[in-house]
């Protein structure tokens, strides 16, 4: 697939590294000549400098044969008016990054509907929607929805003291009783472990569990870890991220607290939040944290401009007691430093927009992507193929699947299995399965249509 990128930022960096390891045709164009040098250099793409509203630098990307265009430059203008020329050239799917929340209104004149355009996608709803789901499951530093919300993909952090340590896959495996789940991987000192039966979880560990959304309480239980959803939020910065989720959790009938500097948007704030709680200091202010109740803080999410700000923010807050906290990042070099700091969640605005996209980016028999942070590895949902290799159903251990990959859920209709070696896969079954990235070519050869 030949895929033309505007913006060679963070967001387009990463769509563009992504997309090409996977053998795409990626061209990404940037007015930065720096970027275009970086570009250049790491990755296996063609890079071009130039704008991309123009339609001249355009025809030299060969938008006329692209299959897909995506605009993630910070000009909401470029992005759009590139998008739209795009379309003259017949590129059948469009991407856009949007800042701007009247081009997300139903009512606009310029909407994604009446523009054109199969995607607009904007960074704060984004976020706030990322930083709402990953609260609800308290121990989990991630989680991700498949098959329309039925299967969930969970992240936790193993300590010292569970019991579960010095286990191996097998041995917990026959601790699980009537409740199915599959350890689909292991990150271990930065490196992703796609485990089998004789794997032993150790101290630190960070292990990716895939089960059943209804037996989350269940599987959490077995494994030692208690997640319950937050009586008592902070958030540290009062921007459009922070208003969007304490309107959020207001929703749920959460205790909201939202700490702002700026008497102008505070008072803002509280015309437009009817239950949170808005307070006017500085977030770094730890006597008057201490006085509004931060040790008895369930959440602390601090998503202000400032990386600095929101680190020391959240190391502040576990200082005093609070539970737990998430923390935005803007520079995602710094994210796999965070937790070696005692900070439980770091979020990067530009990979979860990249992680959205990539979702979005549909592939053959592939419904969706979802790339996780901090890891080199991603989560497809596929369907099985009508084709012969599956006409009279296949079982998972008889297919020649990649080391780097393992089958998390099978979904059949309204039945969920947490599948085995002996489960038969037949046409229509959604699959989800979890990779590592260099593997994911030889899970699209399996399944791929004939």
């Amino acid at each position: 697939m030949r895929i033309v990128i505007v913006g060679a930022g963070q967001v387009g960096f990463h769509l563009s590294r992504h997309l090409s390891l996977e053998g795409h045709d990626v061209v990404v164009i940037d007015r930065d000549p720096e970027r275009i040098r970086r570009i250049e250099r790491e990755l296996n793409v063609l890079p071009l400098l130039g704008s991309g509203a123009s339609a001249k630098i355009l025809e030299e990307a060969g938008i006329d044969r692209a299959d897909l265009f995506i605009a993630v430059t910070n000009s909401d203008e470029v992005n759009l008016i590139s998008c739209l020329i795009s379309k003259e050239y017949g590129v059948k799917r469009l991407v856009a990054r949007v800042r701007n929340e009247e081009y997300l209104s139903p009512g606009s004149p310029l909407n994604e509907e009446k523009l054109g355009i199969d995607l607009l996608i904007n960074p704060d709803r984004v976020m706030a929607e990322e930083i709402v789901q990953i609260s609800q499951v308290s121990e989990a530093f991630e989680v991700v929805e498949f098959v329309r919300g039925r299967v969930a993909l969970l992240g936790y952090q193993v300590k010292e003291d569970n019991p579960v340590c010095g286990l191996s896959l097998a041995e917990l495996k026959g601790l699980r009783g009537i409740y199915d789940f599959v350890v689909v991987a292991i990150v271990r000192d930065g490196q992703t472990i796609i485990p089998r039966g004789q794997d032993v979880i150790r101290p630190e560990d960070k292990i990716y569990v895939v089960v059943r959304k209804s037996d989350i309480a269940a599987i959490e239980y077995l494994l030692n870890f208690t997640s319950r959803a937050p009586k008592l939020v902070f958030i540290i910065g009062g921007g459009r991220v922070g208003f969007l989720v304490a309107r959020q959790m207001e929703a749920k009938h959460i205790d909201v607290r939202l700490v702002e500097t700026n008497r102008e948007r505070c008072e803002e704030l509280s015309e437009r939040l009817s239950q949170s709680i808005i307070l006017n200091f500085d977030g770094l202010d730890a006597q008057e944290l201490i006085e509004e109740g931060i040790d008895q803080a369930d959440l602390v999410i601090a998503v202000t401009d400032s990386d600095t700000t929101n680190i020391l923010a959240s190391l502040l807050a576990k200082h005093h007691g609070a539970r737990k906290c998430i923390t935005r990042i803007d520079r995602p070099d710094f994210i796999p430093l965070l937790g070696k700091l005692g900070i439980d969640i770091a979020l990067s605005p530009r990979l979860v927009v990249a992680s959205q996209i990539l979702r979005f980016v549909r592939r053959g028999a592939i419904l969706s992507v979802a790339t996780l942070l901090g890891s080199e590895a991603e989560v497809v949902e596929i369907v099985v193929p009508p084709s012969k290799r599956f006409q009279q159903g296949v079982a998972l251990k008889d297919l020649p699947f990649p080391s780097g990959a393992i089958v998390g859920a099978v979904t059949r209709g309204s039945e969920v299995i947490i599948p085995s070696g002996e489960t038969i896969l037949k046409p229509g079954d959604d699959l989800v399965i979890f990779s590592l990235r260099e593997a994911v070519s030889g899970i699209e050869k399996i399944f791929a249509p004939e």
